[in-house]
């Protein structure tokens, strides 16, 4: 049971890989999967990240789960001291708050489950398989959508949808979710990484500094007034017309080639 970890071409690729469990997370596996988000976020020769689940090969196709959450035979159980709620910054992962400013795509290979829901909820494109489904049906175990399930679930998905998801724990179809945008593409079952990563590579492709730019202010106009994005846009295109990325881009244009984006 273990997070794989892989890095080509400034794409980072994670893999939740417990298929014996469908790809339950345990304890020690959130500790590594905040491991590798901090890993993106930090590592300077990373652009893009890409995380999928690791497929079962005993299941047929529309049987296969991205992930199921969390394991609650070894979460349920735990019982955190005290003085661990105010640990806020303790294990961050991307669904918990944790600020990555570089895309994260979603490559859904099966069924996407509690925390495997809330983990998509956080990234930002998304290809699921024709057989996908997408579920928060912890209410029904007496307990909540965590990591961020009730915050982004009302966000991102029209208010009856969300309700309908959220409280009475039912299930949304790969073509269901796309209709609300939930997701971006749906594609066949063997399609899933390999379009998962044709996006990757398109995102590579830009140049990193504005694609974070735009992320962390497209997320963050979802909780400030109008006038203060403004201005923060404003103060984020000066920065950025500094850049030496920022000469490249007219310059190839000019040029009539492709431009060589570097970070700087």
């Amino acid at each position: 049971m273990t997070i794989d970890f892989e890095i080509s071409n400034h794409i980072a690729t994670i893999t939740i890989n417990r298929p014996e469990a469908l790809n339950a997370m345990t304890p020690d596996m959130y500790a590594k999967l905040s491991d590798s988000w901090l890993e993106v976020r930090d590592n300077p020769d990373i652009w893009v990240a890409v995380v999928t689940g690791a497929p079962q090969p005993e299941r047929a196709p529309e049987k296969q789960v991205f992930s199921a959450g969390a394991d609650l035979k070894q979460t349920i159980p735990q019982k955190p001291e005290a003085f661990e709620f105010w640990q806020t910054q303790s294990n961050q992962i991307l669904n918990r708050g944790l600020e990555v400013w570089k895309p994260v795509v979603a490559g859904v290979n099966g069924l996407c489950l509690a925390g495997g829901m809330t983990l998509l909820l956080a990234t930002d494109i998304r290809v699921a398989s024709e057989h996908a489904l997408f579920d928060l049906s912890e209410v029904k175990r007496g307990i909540l959508p965590g990591n961020g399930g009730t915050q982004r679930t009302i966000r991102q998905l029209p208010y009856p949808i969300a309700m309908e998801v959220l409280l009475l724990g039912r299930r949304l179809s790969a073509d269901r979710a796309a209709n609300f945008g939930l997701i971006n593409e749906v594609v066949p079952h063997d399609k899933v990484l390999e379009t998962a990563m044709e996006r990757a590579e398109e995102l590579a492709a830009m140049p990193p500094l504005a694609v974070r730019a735009i992320k962390e202010l497209s997320v963050r106009a979802q909780y400030m007034p109008l006038g203060d994005g403004l201005r923060l846009e404003s103060a984020m295109q000066a920065r950025l017309s500094f850049t030496e990325d920022a000469k490249e881009g007219p310059k190839a244009f000019a040029e009539k080639r492709k431009p060589n984006f570097k970070g700087r």
